[in-house]
């Protein structure tokens, strides 16, 4: 009966039910595919970006000697990107994780299943590292220039054990923010504005600490193609942790039931393919699990 049950009847007949990690990539192939396009849009920003500002022939770089309003305006633009891809058609669709850190938080919390948070990590590094690629294609030397070396993260000059402070700090305050709008029916709309002012505060004032990730797989495009792999491990375990802690402080503050779902921008009209909470078209649109 237990064989029965995990049987799928078709034409009269019976055929195995597909192992669940083959019966999701079926399912939620194009939110992994918008993930991993995402990020590499994000990466293709952050070179483009960081070869404007910091590159030694750029015109922008002369006319801009203060390396702080640099920073600054690399905040904005960054902060601006990151607004535009979750509120996108596409960002709206996927949840815009386009971070294993996060994905793996709302695994976590029990809003994103096993198969599901396994292939967004491995879409989004692949997002990554293409992204990254494709903008050194682009911008041919410039962006390995040793002022821009892919946009890579880097532990500052108060070394790693202070980048990696910084990284969980600013990954906790990070998830903090999200899961506080995100969760929040009437504010949930205001969730890119919200996360994207986290991104330009932390460029600007952070990134000398830690170059400013809060992401693996955006430091991994980074150094994979720069071929820069010192202090990797910083990015891999920092973030992680710091949003897993923020994750942990919201759920002995206001309990598992108020985490609703895992996508960042949740009040539009597309399919939710996560564990939701939330009531409405998208809900009733999700191909997702109850």
């Amino acid at each position: 009966m237990a064989t029965r049950a995990r049987e799928i009847e078709t034409d009269g007949s019976a055929e195995p039910a597909r192992p669940p990690l083959a019966a999701a990539l079926v399912a939620h192939w194009p939110e992994y595919l918008i993930e991993a396009t995402l990020l590499g849009a994000f990466m293709v920003a952050a070179c483009g970006f960081t070869v404007l500002l910091e590159h030694p022939g750029s015109p922008a770089r002369v006319a801009l000697p203060d390396p702080i309003l640099r920073r600054a305006l690399m905040g904005i633009a960054m902060g601006a990107t990151a607004v535009g891809l979750i509120a996108s058609t596409w960002g709206k669709r996927s949840g815009a994780h386009i971070n294993p850190a996060t994905t793996l938080t709302f695994f976590r919390l029990g809003r994103v299943a096993g198969p599901d948070a396994a292939f967004y990590a491995a879409a989004q590094f692949g997002g990554a590292l293409g992204g990254v690629a494709l903008a050194a294609a682009a911008l041919r030397g410039a962006a390995g220039d040793e002022r821009v070396m892919y946009a890579a993260t880097l532990p500052g000059a108060k070394g790693s054990a202070a980048a990696f402070g910084a990284e969980a700090a600013i990954s906790f305050l990070l998830m903090t923010v999200v899961l506080a709008f995100s969760n929040a029916p009437r504010w949930n709309r205001f969730t890119p504005l919200a996360a994207g002012t986290c991104v330009a505060l932390f460029i600007a004032f952070e990134a000398p600490l830690s170059g400013m990730s809060m992401n693996p797989a955006r430091t991994f495009g980074s150094a994979a193609v720069a071929m820069r792999w010192d202090s990797l491990w910083i990015y891999f375990v920092a973030p992680p942790l710091g949003m897993l802690a923020a994750a942990e402080a919201r759920v002995r503050l206001r309990g598992l039931r108020s985490v609703l779902c895992a996508k960042l921008h949740h009040e539009n009209a597309e399919r939710c393919i996560f564990r939701c909470g939330y009531p409405g078209p998208a809900k009733a649109a999700r191909g997702g699990r109850p």
